[in-house]
């Protein structure tokens, strides 16, 4: 057996460091740790398409908005994580207000339209889903249901709307008709739906009452009852979905946000996993998943017979504005947190 000589065993050692120190997209030691709010199981279908695409592994942390949110003000420079994602975009909100962001490249910002992203730069909406009122088609007619998500709130809808305070979505509607309503109308209404209403734990746990005809109606995102009509229709066959419009508080978008944080050693792969969320590949993976939630990337449709984003007339808000803790702050003062 012919031995290698000495400087060629040297010289393919010095390219195997030279390789391994230049890293790159298909470098398998890089990772990036994220801090995940969004639904676990939509991440654990796009995280391994982005580690495919670049070699660059992503470890997540799952948990909810504001717990993971609170999480990273605590740890402020020390924090471990390179990304955040939340369902909602209150939590997002609250991280920026604490300076924790970089600025997104501005090529990744180009993905999705300006209402979706923040104005300082520091962090975009990368899918959407609309806020709408599910009805039970045998207890209420088209002719009845309410112009206004604020209609609610009358007398007349006593004993006849649910909803699920605890959750990050309802938090979300409530913080988007407080900006847009202001403090003494957002009150007003959150006492009437306290009056009026029935509060269940989860939206599907909404979605079921109202399809077997023991709400009348309740206060949702969209993407609950179009899961289960392509599941099996069970608990939501008997029921329609309200979409709000003329911009009305009851057609707000809520975003699933993303951001990188000034804390992480890995800013590079970081923007290039948000980058990944927000283009074309990513938003097609979104889009064919269980998720049903909407693609922010004008190039990428849903499609599947959901009412498409281009026909829904949500209200124009400031993300940035939307306050997280002053809702939950109204929602303790009422009795639901």
């Amino acid at each position: 057996m012919r031995l290698t000589s000495l400087p060629a065993a040297m010289a393919t050692a010095l390219t195997l460091a030279v390789l391994s120190a230049c890293g790159g997209a298909g470098d398998e030691d890089s990772s990036i740790t994220v801090y995940n709010a969004q639904h676990e199981e939509l991440l654990e279908e796009l995280a391994p398409a982005f580690t495919k695409k670049t070699g660059i592994e992503v470890k997540l942390r799952n948990g909810s908005d504001f717990e993971l949110a609170n999480q990273l003000v605590q740890e402020g420079d020390a924090s471990p994580a390179d990304v955040f994602l939340t369902e909602n975009s209150p939590a997002m909100s609250l991280v920026e207000s604490k300076g924790l962001f970089s600025k997104l490249d501005a090529t990744t910002l180009d993905l999705v339209p300006a209402q979706y992203e923040a104005k300082s730069g520091e962090w975009m909406g990368f899918t959407a889903r609309s806020t709408v009122l599910v009805y039970n088609t045998s207890k209420v007619t088209k002719g009845d249901l309410p112009d206004s998500l604020l209609d609610l709130a009358d007398p007349k809808w006593k004993g006849k709307v649910s909803f699920s305070p605890t959750g990050a979505d309802f938090q979300a509607i409530v913080s988007a008709v407080l900006k847009l309503k202001g403090d003494a109308a957002t009150r007003e209404w959150i006492n009437g739906l306290k009056a009026n209403g029935t509060v269940y734990q989860g939206n599907n746990v909404v979605l079921k009452e109202v399809n077997a005809g023991t709400i009348d109606t309740g206060v949702i995102y969209h993407y609950y009852w179009y899961r289960d009509q392509e599941e099996s229709g069970g608990n939501s066959n008997e029921s329609a979905l309200h979409f709000f419009g003329d911009e009305d508080p009851g057609a707000f978008l809520s975003v699933s946000g993303a951001g990188v944080l000034k804390a992480s050693d890995n800013q590079t792969d970081a923007q290039k996993f948000v980058a990944f969320l927000a283009g074309e590949e990513g938003q097609k993976a979104l889009a064919d998943s269980y998720a049903l939630e909407y693609p922010l990337n004008p190039a990428v449709d849903l499609g599947r017979d959901v009412k498409p984003l281009s026909e829904l007339d949500p209200p124009t808000v400031d993300l940035s504005s939307l306050n997280g803790p002053e809702v939950i702050s109204m929602l303790q003062d009422a009795g639901f947190l």
